[in-house]
């Protein structure tokens, strides 16, 4: 069967619906009143008019496709966060927000699967080890303790919302696991293209924590924190958060939409980058979007005993990161090499007044924005790759350790020549000969003491 008619048959049931009669009636008239379902055509129009996004046809059919994904998960919000593109195959990307109380289920099936090659490798080297035991003799521990872990968020900045994808509509949607800030930590020193296939590995140095599903999460996290943005006013703090930051630095995390909110005339939306924020939450250096400290102790950790807490004396303390709050105006993001981070231009400059306004990303190429009143809508369609001025140039490998301190006690000696073989001998044999009369002296007065 050839690939463009297999795929054929795997989207026509995209376009059946489930159910007939009154009860298809009655499932229609649902989801007319509510839906999860975004509107995808509607934001394909607004793009298509600045020449950016997907075509009709493969819109409606990514339409359908995160319509099947609604109808399978218990989503409460959906939206179509973009297309990753690949060597062999895409990536579409679906962004979701589960229902309270959903979403501890399917992360654990999740973890599981994701760490099922960890634990079978683990467990191999084990065995390994064992075996080695077994014939060599006992290799000295070392005393290296590796860096505290960095806990993941869980609900909240990187990890906020879940991430599904697939590579062509109709074909199954897999959920990504949630990203660590070890793995974001990494993929800004490296620069991959994504193969199509969530379980490749991901070859590169420094070695990456994970395949390429967790890559590719990695650089969702890193794109959706630098380019989600919307016009100023459109989102606004709550009133039942306080003004004081939290311990992290990283002051409110959540907004809400201003139902006040009129939109904002379309050429001043081009005219200033004052006029539009980002909505998403800064990722810090340590690869999170709070800031914790790695030398906070827990309280188990807190009733080890004294000679672990003499050991970690001599680590440095931490300075605390902070990154600019939410709802951040663009106008104060920094430039590269001179030029600035965004692009804003009309979709049509002959007739403005029915022009939409569009911003493009230089920092990310791929990443858009279209506001029209008080619509607006983000998208991105590229590499998942960051711009940079200068060539891609990789790590350079670690400084060669340092050998061990030589000393007396480890130093080879040499070999001494004959004369000092003969004097070395000479000197035993003196040694060996005082001690003889030394012990014939205690004898002799012993005898004599017994005599008396």
């Amino acid at each position: 069967m050839q690939p463009t008619y297999e795929m054929a048959e795997k989207q026509k049931a995209l376009f059946v619906r489930s159910g007939g009669g009154a009860e298809g009636e009655q499932e229609m008239e649902e989801e007319v009143a509510e839906t999860a379902v975004p509107n995808v055509m509607e934001a394909a129009f607004y793009f298509q008019q600045a020449g950016v996004g997907l075509s009709s046809d493969e819109s409606f059919r990514v339409f359908l496709a995160l319509k099947q994904l609604v109808d399978q998960q218990p989503i409460h919000t959906c939206r179509f966060w973009g297309k990753v593109l690949g060597l062999s195959r895409n990536y579409l990307v679906a962004e979701v927000e589960f229902r309270e109380g959903e979403e501890e289920e399917g992360e654990e099936e999740v973890e599981e699967m994701m760490e099922g090659g960890e634990a079978m490798e683990a467990h191999l080297e084990e065995e390994g080890e064992e075996d080695e035991e077994k014939v060599a003799d006992m290799v000295p521990k070392p005393t290296w303790k590796p860096p505290p872990v960095i806990p993941k968020e869980t609900r909240s900045g990187t990890n906020k919302y879940l991430y599904f994808v697939c590579n062509e509509p109709g074909r199954p949607w897999t959920r990504l696991p949630h990203v660590t800030p070890a793995q974001i930590v990494h993929a800004r020193k490296i620069k991959k293209f994504l193969t199509g296939h969530l379980d490749a590995p991901v070859i590169s140095y420094p070695p990456f924590p994970g395949n390429e599903a967790n890559y590719l999460r990695a650089q969702i996290a890193r794109i959706s924190a630098a380019t989600q943005i919307s016009p100023l006013g459109f989102y606004q703090f709550g009133e039942e958060e306080g003004d004081e930051e939290e311990e992290g630095g990283a002051g409110r995390d959540s907004y809400e939409e201003n139902p006040d909110f009129e939109g904002i005339p379309v050429l001043e939306l081009v005219d200033s980058m004052a006029n539009w924020v980002h909505h998403t939450q800064h990722i810090l250096p340590q690869g999170r979007c709070t800031w914790v400290n790695p030398l906070q102790k827990t309280e188990e950790e807190e009733e080890l005993g004294e000679e672990e807490e003499k050991a970690d004396e001599g680590l440095e303390e931490v300075e605390q990161e902070v990154g600019p709050p939410l709802l951040t105006p663009l106008s104060e993001d920094a430039e590269i090499m001179h030029m600035s981070a965004w692009t804003a231009r009309l979709s049509c400059t002959l007739c403005p007044q029915y022009s939409v306004a569009i911003v493009r990303s230089n920092l990310w190429p791929g990443a858009y924005t279209y506001a029209s009143g008080k619509k607006f809508e983000n998208i991105y369609i590229g590499w998942g790759h960051k711009y940079s001025p200068d060539n891609f140039n990789p790590a350079l490998p670690a400084p060669i350790q340092h050998e061990y301190p030589s000393g007396p006690e480890i130093m080879e000696m040499s070999d001494p020549t004959v004369e000092e073989e003969q004097a070395l001998k000479a000197a035993q044999e003196q040694a060996l000969a005082a001690a003889e009369e030394e012990e014939e002296d205690e004898e002799e007065d012993e005898d004599e003491d017994q005599d008396d």
